[in-house]
Formats: structure tokens, C-alpha cells, sequence
């Protein structure tokens, strides 16, 4: 059995089952016992959390994701970076993989393929308005639930845009059937990757079929950068022509007559939606696979090349300008550490300031190359910078340091995003607790609701899912209930039980608490009082209950009198109690209060006004060694006892 599969992390959630295994994580079905849901939980492979490549993976798709809430878009609740573990807490997806459906389906109807881009444009869209690019666009990471919702998810390598750049030969690249051609060569990459990975995902789900496919990654990636696909239609002839020509203007290999967006993509899918017939005039001619890492792939691709023949060529100006980049790159080394190699004096400088810089200014600066031989950024919330820029960095401004030496820069992330909780329906006290837990202000506006009880959390803004940054201001709808409506407080008092209720019900009331007491003149089942009063009241809520007194009919006479105790009595053990007609009525507790005259008072209740009793004394034991008895005439009415009778038995023990 998988090792986390059964136990549950920080205390909070519990593993059900394993729903997912990547090249780099694996994914959970959990339970969250604080928010009482179903998560899905990503937990980095153990092999991996040492691995400062993979580790730097990890926490980019949380990073990324932390800055996006759209509909389209999984969202994230919780993560965690610790030495021993790793992991993202995210929403659990009930659905299948693009991809999956592809595989079953073998093509979609153009109806559905063109549905399920749409959505996935609106959530790129929104995370480029971001500054987040995906660079790993691909059907195995867009989940499809049963009502047809897309939601992306995989950030693994999402970048800011104008992030740091990564090539071919730098091992991270999105999977080969799916990159953009200047992905493929190791160029900038900005949104227009995302689109180009798009098309390709339209012309599987409109074929079937994947544009290029090889025995090899590497061979996948040349015919990316140097061949052109099957038109769509040569493949399906039931494709409509203007949803081919937007495919194929999303898949153009120069970035340049691509679509400069996921919003102008869309303006053409919308324009399709409501003219299926209608053209777009790009004529061009455009005749089971994870994520894949290549090694060395200057080799890789020269190897390619050859078994291309005639067709190596065009990769001979990539292979050139990778070789003309390691010879820049060595002398750019060898300058700064050959004078330190044969004496050079290696002198120090004045740390210099990068606080306050944003990091593409420090990062782009060709003077800090020369000072440092690494610089890397580490971004991290915080509330008083805006985003981008550094607030901290390792070695302080104007420290005494050595060329050559590396330096870490802390850069925020701006404020730290915090997805606004379900608390609709909650208590009000209830609701601000867990809000302010999460590090939010709360500001309670009540409002009347008709379907929501009193004092109940109808709805927050910003609302439940949303994010909000941390410190933000949660405003809490709380319910009055409904509006309240007066009505007139009737006299009860002398009706029947029965109609008093039927009184009270016509008049928009109700009956609580009913008492039914003794000695009342009035007959057995009629009411006696009620609370509220009539007289104090006038009028009343609609719906509020109101309590009774109800005559049952009968006498009770409560009788208390004091009983005299013999001197050589056990006051700590003994026990005293009444009996009428051989039944007790009335014993001590089990400590007696005796007064300084001796006695202690007994009491019982009687139906009638005369009564005979017996009060007996032991000394309390389950089989007493004593026993005194007492007979008394009792007048009931009067609260009166009478000494009729005495038994002393306390000089001798029972036989």
C-alpha cells in the first residue's frame, strides 16, 4: 500500500486513495476535516524533494495558481513546503482528461471540440492577464467534468511572461506532440505558445489525430520546427472550413501571424458560433504522451537530423546558434575567472542595491553579471511590495564581497491570496471565527431573508471560492429573518385549552410552554393565565409563542412540619421519611439539617385536607440495628401535625 495512502498530513487531511501518478508528483483523493470537502492533494515523489529542478517545478505551480481564480482554472487551497514533504491542496476534479476523451471518442464533434476551447481560451486568457504563461498546454492536463465544464490544471512549468528562458538542451520542455516551434528551438516563449498549443489540441480533437508523430521525442520537436500537418479537413471532410482556418492560424510556426491572443482567438470562435458558414480569410498552407525531459539534445537532435537526410537542413541554423551561445557563454566565464585562476587579485566590492529594484531590471542588468556568478530570485508574499519587485536580498547593500559569489533576491509576490472560505449559512460568530483565522477583517451587514434563518450568514463578498489577499476586507450578509409583522395579542384566559390554541393560530401566534396547575377555582381544562399577558403586551411578533397556564381540576395541599429527634439519634447516618398507608411519601436527604431545638422538617403533599401519617427514624443502614416510629394527625389544609402515636425502639436492637 502506497505509504501516505490512510494517514492524514498536518493533522488536516486525510488520504483516501491515489487518483493520479506524474513524472513528478502524485495526486490523492483526500478529505479536508476543517472545511468538511473533498480535495485533491499533489504530493511531490520522495526521489525528488532534494532535487532543487523539481522542487523549483513544484513551487511554480503553486506560485501560479495562487494568482488565478476563473472557473476554468483548478483552484488551489493550501500548500506546503517542507523538508520531508512537499505538496498542493486543490479541488477535486470529478471528471476525465481532454485526452481520455479524445482516446475513446477517437474524434469529437466539431460542436463539442469547439465548446471545450472556448473555455479553455477564457481560462488562459485570464491567466495571461496574469502574466502567467502555461508552457505545458495539453489534453492530458484539461480535465472534463460530467456537465461539460473544462477546468486546466498542471502549472508544473508555468512562468511569469518574460520570465527566465529555457531551451531545448535545458531538459524542461511541454510535451513534444503539443510545443510551439520556438519552444521546440529554445526561444522566448510569451503567450502565443499557450495558442499554439491550443490549435494542436483543436486538430486532435477535430481528427483524431495528433499533427506529427515519430519514434522519438526529438523527432517529434525537428518536424515541429521544419514540417507542415495535414489540412484537417483532408482528414475529416465533415470539419467546417472556418473552424480549419482557425486552426491552423493558431498552429502557424512563425509567432507572428499566429493569433496575438486567447481573447482575439476567441472573437473568431464566437464569431464561428453565430455563422457556421462564415470564413476568415487565412490562407496559409498548412499541408498517450507525458511531459518528455531530453538530455543532451544537441547530440539527440544532430543524430535526428541525419536519419532525416535531405530534410536536415533547416535544424543546421539551430545546432549553430546553440554552438555560437556555449562558445559566448565560456568566454564570458573564462573572462571572469581566469585573472583569480593565474593571480588575478580578485579584489572586493560594494554589495550593490537590488531592494527596491523590480527583478527583470536586476536580472537583465549585464553589470551584476559581472559581480555575481548566480543570482536567484525567490519569490515570496508580501504585503508591503508590489508585485515583482525585491524586498530583501542575502548579502546586504554595500557589504564588502568578492566577484564571482552568488546572491539571492527575495521578490514579491504582492499580498498572499487566501481563497474565501464556504461559510454561507453559518452562525455570524461562527463565520468571523473562521475568517479571521485565515487572516481577514470582517464587516457584518444584516438584511432581511425570508429563506434563511436569523442570525445565519446568507452570503460574503467577495464570494465563497473567490480569492482575496490576506488582511482584505470580508463583508458577511447576515440574516435578520424574515421582516417582522405585529399582530394583536389576544386574551386567552377563561377559554378551553383547545381554544385557546385555535385563537392564537388565527391570530398569527402559537402555543409554547403549558403548565397545568393545582388549587385553581377555575374547572379542570381551562386556562388560568398566559405569558405573555394581554395587558402587557398589546401587541405581539407575528409567529411568537405564547405560554399557558391550564387548570387540571384538582386540590394539592403541600404540608411541612417539624419532627422532634431523639437525643440519642445518629444525625450522620440516620434517615427520616413519611409513609401514608404503608407507601413512603417523602424521606431525608442523605445529610439531615437539624435546627438547635433538635427537629428537622419533613413535608409531603395530600389530595386531601385531613391525613394520618407515620414518620419512622432509622439509622439509615439497608438493614437499620433501630428504628423509631411516630404517628401524627395531620390537618392538611392548615398546615397542622398532631403526635398521635410513638414507637421507641432506639434502647434495643430489632429482633
Amino acid at each position: 500500500m502506497d505509504r501516505f495512502v490512510g494517514k492524514r498530513l498536518d493533522g488536516r487531511y486525510e488520504i483516501k486513495e491515489i487518483i493520479g501518478v506524474g513524472g513528478m508528483a502524485v495526486v490523492y483523493k483526500a478529505y479536508d476535516n476543517i472545511e468538511d470537502r473533498i480535495v485533491a492533494v499533489k504530493i511531490l515523489k520522495e526521489e525528488f524533494v532534494s532535487n532543487e529542478e523539481f522542487t523549483r517545478r513544484f513551487k511554480n505551480e503553486s506560485k501560479a495558481i495562487a494568482v488565478l481564480s476563473h472557473p476554468n482554472i483548478v483552484k488551489v487551497f493550501d500548500v506546503s513546503f517542507g523538508d520531508l514533504i512537499q505538496y498542493i491542496v486543490m479541488e477535486y476534479i470529478d471528471g476525465i482528461t481532454l485526452k481520455e476523451l479524445i482516446e475513446k471518442e477517437g474524434s469529437l464533434r466539431w460542436k463539442d471540440a469547439l465548446y471545450f476551447t472556448v473555455q479553455i481560451l477564457k481560462g488562459l486568457q485570464h491567466a495571461h492577464d496574469k502574466g502567467i504563461v502555461h508552457r505545458d498546454i495539453k489534453p492530458q492536463n484539461i480535465m472534463v467534468l460530467s456537465d461539460g465544464t473544462i477546468k486546466v490544471t498542471d502549472f508544473g512549468i508555468a512562468r511569469f511572461a518574460r520570465s527566465e528562458q529555457r531551451t531545448i538542451t535545458d531538459k524542461a520542455i511541454g510535451s513534444v506532440h503539443y510545443i510551439s516551434p520556438e519552444q521546440a528551438r529554445g526561444d522566448a516563449t510569451d503567450e502565443k505558445a499557450d495558442i499554439y498549443s491550443v490549435g494542436v489540441m483543436l486538430y486532435e480533437m477535430l481528427t483524431g489525430q495528433l499533427p506529427f508523430e515519430a519514434d522519438s521525442a526529438v523527432s517529434v520537436a525537428i518536424m515541429q520546427l521544419q514540417r507542415e500537418p495535414k489540412m484537417p479537413r483532408d482528414i475529416n471532410g465533415s470539419i467546417p472550413e472556418g473552424l480549419e482556418q482557425i486552426t491552423m492560424h493558431a498552429m502557424q510556426k512563425n509567432s507572428e501571424r499566429r493569433y496575438k491572443s486567447a481573447a482575439e482567438m476567441l472573437c473568431d470562435l464566437e464569431e464561428f458560433k453565430k455563422d457556421p458558414a462564415a470564413t476568415f480569410g487565412y490562407n496559409y498552407f498548412v499541408d498517450n504522451s507525458p511531459t518528455k525531459y531530453i538530455s543532451d539534445a544537441n547530440v539527440n537532435l544532430e543524430d535526428e537530423a541525419e536519419e532525416e537526410g535531405e530534410e536536415k537542413s533547416p535544424i543546421i541554423p539551430v545546432l549553430a546558434g546553440i554552438a555560437v551561445t556555449f562558445v559566448i557563454g565560456v568566454i564570458v566565464i573564462l573572462s571572469i575567472f581566469l585573472p583569480r585562476l593565474f593571480g588575478g587579485t580578485g579584489g572586493e566590492i560594494s554589495c550593490p542595491k537590488l531592494v527596491g529594484q523590480h527583478w527583470e531590471t536586476v536580472d537583465n542588468n549585464e553589470e551584476y553579471d559581472e559581480i555575481f556568478s548566480k543570482i536567484d530570485f525567490v519569490w515570496k508574499n508580501n504585503s508591503e511590495y508590489e508585485f515583482g519587485y525585491i524586498y530583501q536580498q542575502s548579502k546586504p547593500e554595500g557589504k564588502k564581497i568578492k566577484a564571482g559569489n552568488t546572491i539571492t533576491a527575495y521578490v514579491s509576490m504582492g499580498k498572499k491570496t487566501v481563497i474565501v472560505p464556504d461559510v454561507y449559512e453559518y452562525t455570524d460568530a461562527s463565520a468571523i471565527t473562521v475568517l479571521e483565522n485565515l487572516g481577514f477583517k470582517c464587516n457584518v451587514v444584516k438584511v432581511n431573508d425570508e429563506k434563511i434563518n436569523k442570525d445565519m450568514v446568507i452570503k460574503t463578498q467577495p464570494e465563497r471560492g473567490f480569492s482575496a489577499y490576506e488582511g482584505d476586507e470580508i463583508t458577511i450578509y447576515v440574516s435578520l429573518g424574515k421582516p417582522t409583522v405585529y399582530v394583536n395579542l389576544p386574551n386567552v384566559i377563561g377559554l378551553t385549552e383547545e381554544d385557546a390554541k385555535k385563537r392564537l393560530e388565527k391570530d398569527g401566534l402559537k402555543v409554547g410552554v403549558v403548565t397545568y396547575v393545582y388549587n385553581s377555582p377555575a374547572p379542570k381544562g381551562v386556562v388560568v393565565g398566559q405569558n405573555p399577558s394581554a395587558g402587557q403586551e398589546g401587541q405581539i411578533g407575528e409567529g411568537t409563542a405564547v405560554d399557558l397556564e391550564v387548570s387540571n381540576g384538582e386540590t394539592r395541599y403541600t404540608v411541612k412540619f417539624d419532627v422532634q429527634l431523639p437525643t440519642d439519634f445518629i444525625y450522620d447516618i440516620g434517615k427520616v421519611s413519611v409513609w401514608i398507608g404503608g407507601e413512603m411519601v417523602y424521606e431525608t436527604p442523605n445529610k439531615i439539617e437539624i435546627n438547635k431545638k433538635g427537629t428537622c422538617s419533613v413535608e409531603f403533599t395530600s389530595k386531601v385536607k385531613e391525613e394520618n401519617i407515620t414518620v419512622k427514624l432509622s439509622d439509615g443502614a439497608e438493614n437499620p440495628t433501630y428504628e423509631d416510629y411516630k404517628d401524627y394527625s395531620v390537618d392538611c389544609e392548615n398546615n397542622t401535625a398532631t403526635e398521635t402515636k410513638s414507637y421507641d425502639y432506639s434502647k434495643k436492637p430489632i429482633q
